[in-house]
């Protein structure tokens, strides 16, 4: 499936059930909020998606599941986020077998790699590969930053195609731009700056809030591509303290429980997560519930499948 690096892209929270099995009823109420809020792609196994405790059947069946629920709506990607580059090879193999229509790409895990590991772990993948990669920069979580010089270097391979920008520092959006032009498509990858990114030229958000609110999340896209900033700010600065919940290091709970919040999702994570409890679980909803109690409404035509926008 050809597609764009446009839009929103959820990185989605996995559904369990009680019995710690994957829930796939609960993660389809979830998926079909999403699109009817228009959102432009879905990232399966990220961080958010607890890909860390998934086994590898797991982390297909939920492919599979999902590029049959979507049926070609929008591109389903996979995550990769292996600690060997024969693993991370037969996963990008796997995940073309089962109906990716793209990757996201973290570095090496479990090991602290060099620029030139870095490189040459990206480029096996993309040479094994006819799928569309996305590189996830993310220095403050994972600890090896993807340097400008370095999508250099990557720039040989026609399929790493965009960076999901998460290093926190606003600026180097438009040092790629400056850099590589429109080579690299830029999504943010960090909700509590994402529309500071997004008018700085960013062309896309991979976002985690989304999955409790996706209407919110895709007016803020695209109201501020249509230039219209004024409305898109009002709406992000109520959103924001929610937002932040996206950096703690229990994002996925808090994340969760923001679905149930919203009617879109359950809580149950999978051990070593635990749900939260007493005075952080009451910190949280209050946040959550203070953002529901004054839910704005938002501009017509600024959501759904297709943008009725009107450009500033």
């Amino acid at each position: 499936m050809k597609f764009t690096w446009n839009g929103v892209f959820p990185a989605v929270t996995t559904k369990f059930t009680d019995d710690d099995e994957l829930d796939f009823d609960a993660f389809d109420v979830n998926i079909n909020a999403q699109l009817e809020a228009g959102v432009d792609g879905f990232i399966l196994g990220g961080s958010l998606g607890e890909a860390s405790v998934l086994s590898d059947d797991e982390k297909f069946a939920l492919l599979k599941h999902t590029v049959t629920l979507v049926d070609g709506k929008v591109p389903v990607l996979l995550n990769i986020a292996e600690s060997t580059t024969k693993a991370a090879v037969a996963c990008a193999q796997k995940a073309l077998d089962n109906g990716a229509s793209g990757l996201m790409m973290l570095p090496p895990m479990r090991y602290k790699a060099d620029d030139n590991e870095t490189v040459a772990f990206f480029a096996a993948v993309a040479k094994s590969t006819p799928l569309p990669i996305m590189i996830y920069n993310n220095p403050v979580d994972y600890k090896i930053e993807v340097t400008l010089d370095m999508f250099a270097q990557l720039a040989e391979y026609n399929n790493i195609q965009a960076v999901k920008e998460s290093t926190r520092d606003i600026s180097n959006v438009t040092r790629m731009i400056n850099r590589f032009g429109d080579r690299f498509k830029i999504l943010t990858g960090v909700d509590p700056l994402a529309m500071e990114s997004l008018v700085m030229g960013a062309d896309g958000w991979v976002a985690g809030l989304v999955d409790a609110f996706p209407k919110e999340t895709v007016a803020i896209f695209r109201l501020v591509k249509a230039g219209r900033i004024a409305e898109a700010l009002a709406i992000y600065r109520w959103f924001l303290p929610v937002l932040e919940l996206d950096i703690h290091p229990k994002l996925v709970q808090y994340i969760k429980l923001a679905e149930v919040a919203t009617g879109i999702g359950t809580e149950n994570v999978r051990a070593p997560r635990l749900k939260i409890e007493g005075a952080e679980r009451e910190k949280v909803l209050k946040i959550i519930n203070d953002a529901l109690a004054v839910r704005p409404v938002l501009p017509e035509g600024s959501w759904g499948r297709v943008s009725k926008l009107q450009t500033a």
